[in-house]
């Protein structure tokens, strides 16, 4: 049994319905240590035979057996790596690829076996000095002579250590000088051993080898045996492994050097969307942290006051009464009854207090009705116990009150010490007067001297005492102490919602909403929805400069594939497996993401700190706040958005027929 061995090839075409025969029947046997030389005129087969030979085409009758063993019977696993293994060729056209060095050129092949990359770049250097292109390990093809490229084809045939030299006419492109050369190293490579099958038309190249077939018109004419095969040398098994993402991104990067200018154009262009989207997502949270800092500097908002929801009272007895005794008794009455009806008890404010997500439920007393006298003026004003709905930043001069202290707001200051001089009212003390019912129904005024802590920038007439002190006040005049309103504290702005709907869930006997309650979390929250919801509508706007360079690194991906076709083709034939292809331009594609994110990231930044110096003079807040999140958010989009943009071109990379791809212009 012969090392290679074709039986019975028939190989046509078919072309606008018209078969085009190419091979007939061809029936060889090939051994190791063998120079054959298929010589025939151009357009006899000879190309074809070979890439039936080398496993790129498998479109054909007939079988080739390498040892037994049928190529027909391959998968495209197997004859990927029959390629790989055992092929080498030498093409002539040379076929380098023109992004990567001689040396790396002479890599390239090497890189699919699993000696060291020391050892690869060793061996390497070997085979180009073996071929005279020692120093001119690091130019670059469109650097060197044709003779000069030949031979960097031939160490890269030889890196792998394959068993069968493929060369399809490795002197066409040669003058006679060059062609001496080449055919001496083909000579060489065949005494060592190995099977060399060159594709000539040359009889004078023909002559070099020790058999020559004679191919025309798809058939064998002849044979003739014109030299002994060479002796077969043993050499040390050579063990291989695949491409892999690594190795073709590397190869990725390289191509991207070289042509760095049309890449930098689509990370820039890429760049403009990413950032556009990080600064829309940054503005959005800035007006938003901004909105909700003015809110919350005024108020509470996670606080919500709560209070018996009552009708009037009927003042009948007011009516009926014939005396001014008895209309005084019937007016006290009537106020008693809406003071009771208004209470919010303890055991309420422990109801409130166990709903879902709220921290505590702390009763307070308001009334609309206080008087303030300080010296010779006074002035009626609004009374409520100290809550957290009061502030501390709210307090602009002085503290918030403790045992017989009032906190005042600044209007307030301004009726009762003027306008000019209110922050005088500090530490001074002023009557506070409050109209009650006794226990015995009997009108009373209660009043206290308390001493100013604060004052608030609260443009309204309101004071704000310790509920101790005030309850102090009541107890004194021997009046009952009814808070009429209870302080609830939520845990989250976003627990609002849910804990007012369960506050309208409380209902009195006749089954009618129990409670009121008022709050800014409602208008907090709502505020802040219409924000989100502006802050996507244009992020969506400056989404659209996305989808444009989406479509920009497709196209110049099908460009590149384009231009690449023939370098595929060279990739397949050296044993690349079609993954491996895809991983390229997928490589290409993930360099451009990340790129493009972080140059959009780094002009996010710009963006921010710009736009937030033009406005901090105006309101001293940053307006943009890019976070965390949407800078990681960028680099998600842009990888995702590369990769997806890469899918149907490497798809198409990968699927090119490697015939086709070699002969590609």
């Amino acid at each position: 049994m012969s090392f290679l061995e074709l039986h019975n090839i028939h190989k046509a075409y078919t072309l606008n319905h018209h078969e085009n025969v190419i091979l007939k029947g061809i029936n060889l046997n090939f051994d190791r240590g063998e120079f054959i030389s298929i010589l025939g005129e151009s357009g006899g087969g000879k190309s074809t035979l070979m890439n039936i030979i080398g496993g790129l085409d498998h479109q054909y009758e007939g079988d080739v057996l390498i040892e037994g063993e049928s190529l027909r019977s391959m998968n495209e696993r197997r004859l990927t790596e029959y390629r790989r293994e055992t092929i080498g060729f030498i093409f002539q056209n040379f076929n380098l690829v023109s992004y990567l060095s001689v040396l790396d050129n002479v890599l390239l092949s090497l890189k699919m076996t699993k000696q060291s990359h020391a050892e690869q770049v060793k061996k390497a250097a070997s085979l180009l000095k073996r071929v005279g292109l020692e120093p001119q390990a690091h130019q670059y093809p469109n650097e060197l002579s044709g003779g000069q490229k030949q031979r960097v084809a031939i160490a890269r045939a030889l890196a792998s250590d394959p068993d069968i030299i493929i060369a399809d006419e490795p002197t066409g492109a040669l003058d006679s000088q060059n062609t001496l050369e080449v055919m001496d190293i083909l000579y060489s490579i065949a005494a060592e051993g190995k099977l060399v099958i060159t594709v000539t038309h040359s009889q004078e190249v023909a002559d070099y080898g020790t058999r020559i077939v004679h191919l025309d018109d798809g058939q064998i004419h002849d044979e003739l045996v014109i030299g002994a095969p060479f002796d077969e040398v043993a050499k040390k098994p050579t063990k291989y492994r695949t491409l892999g993402f690594r190795q073709m991104f590397k190869m990725s990067m390289q191509h991207m050097r070289r042509m760095w200018l049309r890449y930098l154009l689509i990370i820039f262009g890429s760049s403009i969307g990413i950032s556009s989207i990080v600064v829309m997502l940054g503005l959005g949270s800035g007006i938003q942290n901004y909105m909700n800092h003015q809110i919350t500097s005024q108020v509470n908002p996670t606080a919500v006051q709560v209070s018996k929801k009552t009708k009037a009272v009927d003042p009948a007895d007011q009516k009926d009464a014939k005396t001014a005794a008895e209309y005084k008794a019937a007016v006290n009455k009537t106020q008693t009854t809406a003071e009771k009806n208004a209470q919010v008890t303890a055991s309420e404010a422990k109801q409130l207090a166990k709903l879902n997500y709220v921290d505590s439920a702390k009763l307070g007393y308001y009334s609309a009705a206080a008087t303030t006298g300080y010296q010779k003026k006074t002035v009626t004003s609004s009374l409520q116990t100290d809550n957290t709905t009061v502030l501390d930043k709210t307090i602009k001069q002085g503290k918030r009150p403790k045992g017989n202290e009032v906190l005042i707001g600044r209007k307030l200051a301004k009726k009762l010490v003027g306008t000019k001089h209110y922050k005088q009212a500090l530490n001074k003390s002023i009557t506070v007067k409050l109209s009650a019912v006794d226990n015995k129904n009997t009108a009373v005024t209660i009043n206290r001297n308390l001493k100013v802590s604060g004052i608030t920038g609260s443009n309204d007439l309101s004071m704000v005492v310790p509920a101790k002190t005030l309850k102090a006040m009541y107890q004194k005049q021997n009046v009952t102490y009814r808070p009429n309103f209870t302080i609830v504290q939520i845990s989250k702005l976003s627990h609002v919602k849910a804990v007012e709907h369960q506050i309208k869930q409380f209902k009195t006997s006749d089954k009618k909403q129990k409670f009121n309650y008022t709050g800014i979390g409602d208008l907090v929250d709502s505020l802040n929805t219409y924000i989100r919801l502006a802050t996507n509508v244009l992020t969506g706007v400056a989404g659209i400069a996305l989808l444009v360079s989406a479509i920009m690194i497709i196209v110049v991906l099908y460009v590149s594939v384009s231009e690449r076709t023939r370098e595929i083709g060279v990739l397949r034939a050296l044993g690349a497996r079609k993954r491996d292809i895809s991983h390229l331009f997928f490589a290409e594609a993930l360099t451009i993401g990340v790129l493009a994110a972080i140059v959009g990231l780094i002009f996010g930044q710009l963006w921010q700190a710009l736009g937030n110096a033009a406005v901090y003079s105006l309101i001293k807040y940053p307006i943009v706040r890019i976070s965390g999140a949407a800078m990681l958010g960028g680099v998600t989009v842009s990888v995702v958005i590369s990769l997806l943009a890469a899918l149907a071109p490497a798809h198409m990379a990968a699927r090119l027929d490697p015939v086709e791809s070699l002969s590609h212009e």
